[in-house]
């Protein structure tokens, strides 16, 4: 059963699906999706949140898009064919090596990648979290559909302040500080 308690970092993935130039311009309010996700991506560095990129068959695709990729100096992503990150050859193994019991989520498409790779995590146990202002698709009918699928499954829809302040925990943390210039 998830756990509905407020989210806690440690344990957390944050998992950045598909974020790539091409088809980005083609989601719904693509410019706002990409300012959340550097938010999340930013405050999950802050905080010490893994972050795990994936790319969607980069070669027609393309990369992820410069403004996240450029936030990480070390930047790395695994490459997928298949549209749940599951099928990622390293996706699973890199979960366990970091130990994640819940994966955050961002990226697109909400009702293809996303909603796939959250209905195998939640099949394989794991708590899941995606931050509905920063998953997109094209059509915001698909992108509705596939947060209300997600969540019949067990999913929890969040969003990106939701998310983070649930990360910090407390006002009078060093974090808040560090963190509070990204939620300005």
């Amino acid at each position: 059963m998830p756990d509905f308690g407020p989210l806690k970092k440690a344990g957390c993935v944050l998992v950045v699906v598909d974020i790539q130039e091409k088809l980005l311009p083609a989601i719904h309010d693509f410019t706002s999706l990409l300012n959340r996700a550097g938010k999340m991506v930013t405050a999950a560095q802050a905080l010490d949140v893994p972050i795990l990129f994936t790319q969607q068959y980069s070669r027609g695709l393309g990369p992820t898009h410069i403004s996240l990729s450029g936030l990480l100096p070390d930047f790395t992503h695994l490459e997928k064919i298949t549209f749940n990150c599951f099928g990622a050859p390293g996706f699973e193994a890199r979960l366990q090596e970091l130990e994640a019991r819940t994966l955050v989520m961002i990226g697109i498409e909400t009702h293809i990648c996303v909603c796939q790779t959250a209905l195998e995590a939640l099949q394989r146990g794991f708590d899941v979290h995606v931050v509905a202002d920063a998953v997109g698709s094209r059509a915001t009918a698909n992108h509705m559909i596939g947060l209300e699928r997600i969540r019949q499954a067990g999913g929890i829809i969040t969003a990106t302040e939701l998310t983070i302040y649930e990360w910090v925990e407390r006002s009078d943390s060093p974090e808040f500080k560090m963190i509070l210039p990204i939620l300005k």
